[in-house]
């Protein structure tokens, strides 16, 4: 299957392009939220929220449900799925090893002092 030219995966990236939906993806990561409260630590309008939510819902990276009057949003994860695999497919974002790194940069810094 080619990620490349799926509609699906340039949905997503267009929507995590922009730091305000990364911002509600990463507020929603806690828990369901209603779009009030979703609104809430963003300086703008509640309809200007509303188009945000809107792309994510379009990328499917989040659902929305009416509870009530309450209009709730839901992180859908999984939506993410295709371009993780993208991104991995390019084998250089391996895990970094934190440790060996931190013993590389207390051997070069000891190296000047040594001499």
């Amino acid at each position: 299957m080619d990620l490349s030219a799926s509609p699906r995966l340039d949905a997503v990236f267009a929507a995590l392009a922009d730091p305000t939906r990364r911002a509600i993806l990463t507020m929603l990561l806690e828990d369901d939220m209603a779009v009030t409260d979703v609104a809430a630590p963003f300086r703008m309008s509640l309809a200007a929220i509303s188009k945000h939510l809107a792309i994510l819902a379009e990328a499917g990276l989040i659902s929305q449900e009416k509870r009530g009057r309450v209009k709730w949003c839901k992180l859908e994860p999984a939506a993410m799925e295709g371009a993780i695999i993208w991104i991995q497919s390019f084998g250089a974002f391996e895990p970094l090893d934190l440790d060996a790194f931190e013993r590389f940069l207390e051997t070069e810094l000891q190296a000047p002092q040594a001499e």
